[in-house]
């Protein structure tokens, strides 16, 4: 996680930062990655906050860490590690880089695609929830929250990305009252 995998989650929050209009467009730098454009935020002060949390998570992850949950809807990123689901670990480690770039590329897809059926953001800001073990020792910047559930949220699931970690992505979000009225 720390490496591969933690750069994969960036991504996965720069896309839904920009999806979701958290920054303006012109915040984005366009870069070519997966053999995909991919908009990355060009904010030193959001890349700094995002690159701390998973380097601390990524810190934690051999021992604590399971889960981060960026809360704007809920996009929660279930960490499975080699050692919890080895036969599920194992079964990814001879892919080829093309093989798991196109995997990323189809998340990164994915979770643009999904955006479509998101209801309207009723704030513009963001945080990052790690779980982690009960008896973790966590960095002291690290406080306690809760889990920021979405009462009635309607989920899905999306692809999941297993390269010696699996990572498996569900957004939960408040379904949007007024689109079944008439």
């Amino acid at each position: 996680m720390a490496t591969v995998g933690s750069k994969i989650v960036a991504e996965y929050f720069g896309t839904i930062l920009y999806q979701r209009a958290i920054y303006p467009s012109e915040d984005f730098n366009l870069v070519k990655k997966y053999g995909m454009n991919l908009l990355v935020s060009s904010d030193e002060s959001v890349r700094a906050y995002v690159r701390q949390i998973l380097t601390q998570a990524g810190w934690l992850l051999a021992k604590a860490t399971n889960k981060l949950v960026m809360v704007l809807e809920r996009w929660q990123f279930d960490i499975i590690l080699k050692t919890e689901e080895p036969k599920i670990c194992n079964a990814n480690k001879d892919k080829s880089e093309k093989e798991i770039q196109g995997e990323i590329a189809a998340i990164l897809r994915q979770v643009t695609a999904s955006i479509t059926f998101l209801s309207e953001l009723e704030r513009s800001t963001f945080n990052i929830l790690a779980y982690t073990q009960g008896n973790a020792e966590v960095p002291a910047t690290w406080g306690d929250s809760d889990p920021r559930e979405i009462v009635n949220a309607e989920r899905v699931r999306l692809r999941s990305f297993t390269t010696g970690v699996r990572v498996d992505t569900l957004v939960s979000y408040r379904a949007d009252d007024s689109a079944g009225a008439a």
